[in-house]
């Protein structure tokens, strides 16, 4: 990961961690994804010290068999097991791990779970959606435009794709800082899709103009019966509100808008992106064949068959709230949840308990 400072998050190269400060972990086992950050706390946010992600695909093939498979099971463990190591090595003082969408529909996952705790010593705990809202954000919260009325927080997962909706105007009413992940959720929604199926309910159709249009229409359809956050519609038709995503397929959509020879995190997290310019990198994308999106390097052969997937949902969800303006974030789940144990860490420093004002709910329920 490259040296950054951007929106509170301190990301350095690997270093041995010095001092007596406690290092804190985090591991995110999703549909698609396997990530670990190794941190300590630094001027209000962390710096990281280790990291590790890699592309397992764990719900391969979940939606047909209802189970997680054997390969992908055990190039799942695999990565879990560089992760123990790294957690070992640096002496890690606590870690929260957790699992989300695969892991909750899958007929075995909570097994499978049990069969990585006595391999590797690592427990996880399966979230609620609720509760991946809440870490998402407490991850993205500083990427708030603050002077906004309304901000979309958009997680699209392997399995799932997670929505936020925060009320800026009412924040500001009960004096709560949007910026550090404090506002207050007026509205959120879970939909059974992500990158993973959706791309295997919609296999590639090379010169098929409908195939895009498609996948876009089975995400309108999942979100058809979504009312909550209507009263929110007026400040996106107005230009008084945005939207903010997070995922892999959306850090590369901003990749392939900047151009970039190779992928940096500095230029793509907070990155402002247009709905005109999102649209513009999905069709640059589209026009690629599955080799060339394997060649681009803010793509590669791991998600190549994905990121268009990734774009249809984005794009439904544009059309649903039609926000002018997108921000990238390349954070997610690990974040959140580094975010907690330190919070409950420095709670347990100061020898109090943190209000209402302090922390997000998730962040609340996990220091109890």
């Amino acid at each position: 990961m490259d040296a950054t400072t951007s929106a509170g998050l301190i990301d350095a190269p690997v270093v041995k961690p010095t001092g007596r400060a406690p290092l804190f972990a985090a591991i995110d086992l999703g549909t698609n994804n396997c990530r670990l950050l190794i941190a300590r706390p630094s001027h209000g946010g962390f710096r990281v010290v280790d990291s590790f992600s890699r592309i397992v695909r764990l719900g391969e093939g979940l939606e047909a068999r209802g189970r997680l498979g054997e390969a992908a099971m055990q190039r799942t463990s695999d990565a879990l097991r560089i992760c123990a190591d790294k957690i070992a090595r640096r002496g890690v003082a606590e870690l929260r791990a957790v699992a989300t969408a695969a892991c909750r529909a899958a007929d075995n996952g909570a097994e499978f779970l049990e069969g990585v705790a006595l391999a590797t010593g690592l427990k996880f705990e399966i979230i609620s959606p609720r509760e991946e809202v809440e870490l998402g954000v407490a991850a993205c919260g500083d990427l708030i435009d603050p002077h906004a009325s309304a901000a979309l927080i958009v997680d699209v997962g392997g399995g799932s794709t997670e929505l936020s909706f925060i009320d800026l105007d009412a924040a500001r009413r009960a004096e709560f800082d949007p910026q550090r992940g404090r506002a207050p959720i007026a509205a959120w929604r879970s939909i059974p899709i992500g990158v993973v199926n959706l791309a295997e309910r919609f296999p590639e159709r090379p010169g098929d103009p409908t195939w895009r249009a498609d996948m876009v229409e089975a995400v309108r359809a999942a979100l058809a019966d979504f009312a909550d956050a209507d009263r929110l519609r007026s400040a996106f038709l107005q230009d008084r509100a945005h939207i903010i995503g997070a995922s892999g397929a959306i850090t590369s959509l901003a990749g392939v808008h900047l151009n970039l020879e190779r992928y940096d995190r500095r230029k793509v997290d907070g990155l402002w992106m247009s709905c005109h310019e999102c649209r513009a990198a999905a069709d640059r994308l589209a026009a690629m064949s599955l080799a060339e999106r394997a060649l681009s390097p803010c793509i590669g052969p791991d998600r190549a068959d994905l990121v268009l997937a990734g774009a249809a949902i984005l794009e439904a969800v544009q059309t649903f709230w039609p926000a002018q303006q997108l921000r990238v974030a390349d954070r997610g789940l690990r974040e959140g949840a580094l975010r907690t144990l330190i919070w409950r860490h420095q709670r347990r420093q100061r020898g109090r308990l943190f209000t209402s004002r302090d922390a997000p709910p998730a962040v609340r329920e996990a220091v109890g």
